[in-house]
């Protein structure tokens, strides 16, 4: 499991995903309005994650999926050359994605917009955790070095195609901490990032 305070972002960080600029000096009602989403985000998200190491033939026959992939894509000349490939899934849970919906449908569209945004940034926060962890692993076992970095991808993404989804989660299972995959290859909670994270 993720701990949410971790993961929870920084006024100015919901204010850039608002589409506020850095520069721009924000309305004292904004500031609060950001203080109550920030509020409710560490009320109500339930952060998991889950990942898998899995060899380049393994993660070949994932990418390649349904045939659809961009020719030429960056991470189909990355991944081969990998020291270490681990699939992944994070979510805030259900209840996230299911109070914004609330409060749209209620009219209070500012602090359901503002709690939105706070989770997108939790989610891809939460991510970067995964990220994080599974370099840090490498790192304990001798496997990479100071110089090794970690770059995560996800379906939709630099040419892998949003059916890649279908295979991931074949081999994942995300289920288990949640995750569903609509017939459009969307996920359910919206607040989640799949992918994988390439060590190298």
């Amino acid at each position: 499991d993720i701990h949410i305070d971790g993961i929870v972002p920084e006024p100015v960080d919901v204010l850039r995903g608002l589409g506020v600029p850095d520069d721009r000096e924000s309305a004292a009602r904004t500031h609060e309005t950001i203080a109550d989403a920030l509020d409710e985000l560490r009320a109500i998200a339930q952060p998991r994650g889950i990942f898998k190491t899995v060899s380049p033939h393994a993660f070949a026959r994932i990418y390649e999926g349904e045939g659809d992939n961009a020719a030429p894509s960056p991470l189909a000349s990355v991944f081969p050359r990998a020291d270490g490939l681990t699939l992944f899934a994070v979510t805030l849970g259900a209840r996230t994605s299911l109070r914004i919906a609330a409060l749209f449908s209620a009219g209070d569209y500012s602090l359901g917009g503002t709690l939105d945004a706070a989770a997108s940034e939790a989610t891809e926060r939460a991510a970067e955790f995964i990220t994080s962890k599974v370099l840090g692993k490498m790192r304990h076992s001798g496997r990479a070095g100071t110089q090794t970095r970690a770059l995560s991808y996800s379906p939709g993404y630099c040419g892998w195609n949003l059916t890649g989804q279908r295979a991931l989660f074949a081999a994942l299972e995300p289920g288990r901490i949640g995750i569903t995959l609509t017939d459009s290859c969307l996920m359910k909670p919206v607040k989640a990032v799949s992918g994988v994270v390439v060590v190298g």
